[in-house]
Parts: structure tokens; sequence; C-alpha cells
């Protein structure tokens, strides 16, 4: 394998949110432990999220702390190799004269997300990777793109995608037939979330409590993607379909509710335990020992990912199974191509999600030894990354 100096870019610090973290930080973590030169980088033009306050700032002080003791306690060293450029230009880890030498010998620019602004220096660099982590959101403008009636704002955006060489999607069914997100524009390749197993497989043999339990947003901010005449929407969606089954399983089931004016009241007299969705999100290692806590993962998809069978599938699901606690998840077409029935039960409707709950508690130990497995087979980090890296650089 030829060592290749790659950038990565996320969010890692603009949002300091445990799961966050996970996200775009594993990517850095995986390719170093292949012995890549690689660093992470912010420079999203942009301000960073407090979410004490619940508000943006440009002081980055609280945001790059966070992170740099999250790498230094992950793998020492990774520490030196990270830049967050706030929107005043000041440069925070690597100094602008340490990362202009880093982005001239870089090989690869992967730009997670589309976080990072192409900046002239950045798109010299000769392969730069676009990973599309939300299918439908970012091909919502594809079909008005083609037939020349796009907006201003919309056009600029599709335009600075095009500037990219490569471009892959955790929508792994975007381009099948019977996948409803827009075609188009570009040619995805089908990717997934890379997990670093070492990170999670030092979980506790058995979980401190008998719960179900899951992190979510309820509601996006942002209107979801309306394509061709149709309204599309986030979590709370699909979650609204499964109210009622807190009163059908004497399973408990726990919601660690963020943003999104989540309808508290109703979700509790319903019989959903809720908890602080920040407070297990404080920092990556909080966010972990919260999965590890659990039985298992419970959740829906957004209705996005789920209406078009995009087959996109959640990152923190991914960890939870890493660490060998099961999920019960909401079926985005992923089972067209994951073989699931153990460890990982796809539900597409509230009969299914009984189902995968019982089965779960039924023999939790072979469903557990199973998590692992499907993580290992689908999310290893050495394999996923390796994979990216090839068609990248075909």
């Amino acid at each position: 394998m030829q060592k290749r100096t790659i950038i990565v870019s996320g969010l890692a610090a603009t949002y300091p949110l445990g799961g966050v973290a996970w996200d775009y930080i594993q990517y850095l973590h995986g390719f170093y432990r292949l012995g890549h030169d690689v660093y992470y980088l912010e420079d999203t033009g942009g301000w960073a999220y407090d979410p004490f306050n619940v508000t943006f700032v440009d002081d980055l002080t609280y945001h790059v702390d966070y992170l740099r003791n999250f790498l230094k306690r992950l793998d020492p060293g990774l520490e030196k190799r990270f830049c967050i450029i706030d929107p005043d230009g000041r440069h925070w880890g690597l100094s602008a004269e340490d990362l202009a030498g880093v982005v001239k010998r870089a090989d690869v620019f992967i730009n997670i997300s589309t976080t990072c602004q192409l900046r002239e220096e950045y798109a010299k660099i000769p392969v730069k990777v676009l990973i599309d982590s939300d299918p439908l959101y970012t091909q919502e403008h594809f079909p008005v793109y083609l037939d020349g009636t796009v907006g201003q704002d919309d056009r600029w955006r599709i335009d600075e995608m095009l500037r990219h060489d490569v471009f892959f999607s955790f929508g792994e069914n975007v381009g099948q037939d019977f996948c409803t997100v827009p075609k188009g524009v570009v040619d995805w390749i089908p990717t997934r979330q890379p997990i670093v197993l070492d990170s999670w497989a030092v979980s506790p043999a058995k979980p401190s409590r008998d719960v179900f339990t899951t992190v979510l947003s309820w509601q996006p901010a942002q209107e979801g993607p309306r394509v061709a005449g149709v309204q599309y929407g986030g979590k709370n969606m699909e979650f609204e379909k499964m109210l009622d089954l807190p009163r059908k399983t004497s399973a408990v089931l726990e919601l660690a509710l963020g943003g999104g004016r989540p309808p508290r009241e109703l979700l509790a007299a319903k019989g959903w335990h809720l908890v602080d969705g920040f407070a297990m999100s404080k920092t990556p290692w909080v966010y972990r020992d919260y999965i590890w806590d659990s039985l298992a993962e419970f959740s829906t998809a957004k209705n996005a990912y789920v209406a078009t069978q995009s087959g996109w599938f959640s990152c923190r699901t991914a960890c939870y199974l890493a660490s060998g606690r099961p999920a019960v998840v909401q079926d985005t077409g992923f089972s067209h191509f994951m073989d699931v029935g153990e460890g990982v039960l796809a539900f597409s409707d509230e009969e299914g999600a009984l189902a995968g709950i019982e089965a779960v508690r039924a023999d939790w130990d072979r469903h557990s030894r199973a998590a692992r497995a499907f993580a290992a087979r689908y999310f290893n980090s050495d394999d996923v990354l390796t994979r990216l890296l090839d068609e990248a650089l075909r």
C-alpha cells in the first residue's frame, strides 16, 4: 500500500457534540492507523455552535480544546494533525504555514458532507473527493439544475460540488431503479461510515441498563427537501408512526433528545423515557459510555432516507453494533445489500419494530455477537477506507 498525504474535512469542532466527533474523526483515525500521512481540516467560513447557550460564536477556544483533547486521548499524536480556521482567518492547531505545506504535498482532499469551502489552494490538490452523507438533501435540486430552472444560490452550490473529482454517497442505493433519489449530474459511488473497531470493542460485555436507547434531534431546523412536488421530512415524520410503541411492550424505550422542538409532554405521556440529548453527548466519551450502557438501539430514520429507499445507514447505529449492542432500526433500503435479521433487526412498520425488540430481549447474547460481527463485516475502517481510497485514485 502506497502512503498518501490525505486531508479530511468535517464538523467535529464546529459542532462539539459526541456523535458528530466520532462521525468525522474516525476518518482521520482510520487513515492514520493505515499508515497514511493524514490531517483533519475545518474551514467552513462560518461560526461555531455553542451547545451550552444554543447559539453560534466566533471564539473557538472551547471548540479547539474539545477537539484537541479528544484526539490526544484517542491516539496520542493525532492532536498534532488538525487545523481549524475561524471566520476571521485565524488558524488553530497547525499554523497557516504548516497547513500550506500539507496542502501543497497532499494527494487527496476528502470533503465530507460538503463541509469545507473549496479554496483555490485546495482545488489544486490532485484528487478531490466529495462524500454525500445526507442522500436526497444533497440531490434535492438536481432535477431543476438539469432542466435549467434552478435558482442562483442552488446553482452555485451544485457548481461548487462539481469542482470535486470523485463522488461517494452513504445512499448506497442511489442510481438503482427502485431508489427515488434524483439521478444525473454526477455518478455516485457507494460508501459507508468507517468505524475504528478497536475504539468500541473494549465495551463492557454486558450493559449496565436494560434499556433500548438512541440519541436524536427531533426535527431539522430547515424544511426538508422537496422534489417533484413531494415534500420530504426528518426523523420526526417516521417516529410519529411509532408513538404508541412503549404501550405495546414491557421494554424500556429511551430517547436522548436534542433539538428540533420535540413534543416532550406527548412522548412522556405515551411512555417514552426521556433524557437530555446534550448531557449524553457532551463529550465523545460520554456519548460512547451512553451507548455502552444501553441494551440495544431502537430508532427510526429521516423520512427522506426511508421514502426514497436510499440505503443510508446511521453512523450512530454502526457504533452501537461495534460495541456489541444490537440495533432495531428502520429500513431505508439497506436490507437490499446487508444481511439483516441478527444483530441488526430492520423494520418498516410498528409490527416489525415490536418483533425486533422482542427478538433482542429473547436472546440478547446471540444478537450481541451478531452485532459485532455485522460491524466488522460492513464498517471496519480498514476495509471501508482502503476501498474508498482505491476508488478515488482509480
